[in-house]
């Protein structure tokens, strides 16, 4: 987290709190969400997800109207969202970017778009291959992911000897970038953007994007055996996204119709035009 983020509208433990016995509905929801993606989520699934997703041929909109579908979208998945819409969430979190980052208008845009690839929700997709903290499949999961391996039961990866070891089907220090993740909004924004030829963000907001919800990564550290040089290099953009993202959700609604001039500026520079989703 960037030593400038400070939490809004209460302390920093109080986000991301996740009961193994959950003492409210909200909870109960989040625990129930994770036991699903951890059991459903296998290297067949992902492989599945991805020729479904990568051939956007799904819709042609540009970035604005697409964020505004998630006005209809609440994160199953998020303690710290009750009944806040994801849309809200993401003007929040491009606020913030552009306060502790004025001089840097692709990280303001970076914060608007990060959770843009829930658009798969909208469209019918299931929570579990949308929302979520990320991790590696095709080897063992870390005891760090929320829940622990306890969740994972049912999993087959999990019998699988190919897939059930430390390194499970890669090589140490291979790079992030070459695990085949679990299925996400991030990979699902990150693959529509590479796709869009006109698209002039920068490798470091790429790169966020990609891997902003790699919580056991950027939080616990885990997975660090399949870190390259480059990984090291670009962790920071992770965590600043990451600190915005995170510490932003607060009960104050951003103005978002008196946002949308500024936020179109910069669309118009680095995404513009119709996006194949």
């Amino acid at each position: 987290m960037s030593l400038d983020v400070l939490p809004i509208g209460k302390p920093a433990e109080e986000f991301r709190k996740y009961e193994s016995e959950p003492t409210t509905k909200l909870q109960q929801c989040v625990k129930n969400f994770y036991y699903q993606q951890h059991r459903h989520q296998t290297v067949d699934f992902v492989k599945e997800m991805k020729e479904k997703w990568l051939k956007f041929n799904h819709a042609e909109m540009p970035i604005l109207e697409a964020l505004d579908l998630l006005q209809q979208l609440f994160d199953e998945s998020d303690p710290d969202l009750e009944d806040t819409p994801n849309i809200v969430h993401a003007y929040q979190t491009a606020e913030r970017m552009r306060e502790l980052f004025p001089d840097r208008p692709w990280l303001h845009l970076t914060g608007l778009i990060h959770d843009l690839g829930k658009v798969m929700a909208v469209w019918g997709e299931v929570q579990y291959a949308v929302v979520g903290d990320t991790y590696p499949v095709g080897c063992l999961p870390s005891e760090t992911i929320v829940y622990g391996l306890e969740s994972f039961k049912g999993n087959p990866d999990l019998e699988n000897p190919k897939y059930n070891t430390k390194l499970g089907m890669y090589e140490e220090h291979c790079g992030i970038d070459k695990l085949l993740m679990s299925w996400s909004h991030d990979e699902y924004l990150y693959q529509v953007l590479i796709n869009h030829p006109t698209c002039k963000l920068p490798e470091e907001a790429l790169y966020a994007i990609r891997f902003h919800s790699f919580y056991p990564y950027t939080k616990s550290g885990a997975y660090r055996y399949f870190e390259s040089e480059k990984d090291k290099e670009m962790y920071k953009w992770i965590m600043e996204l990451n600190g915005s993202d995170l510490y932003s959700k607060s009960d104050e609604p951003p103005k978002i119709e008196e946002l949308k001039p500024y936020y179109q500026k910069l669309i118009d520079e680095y995404v513009p035009g119709n996006v194949k989703w």
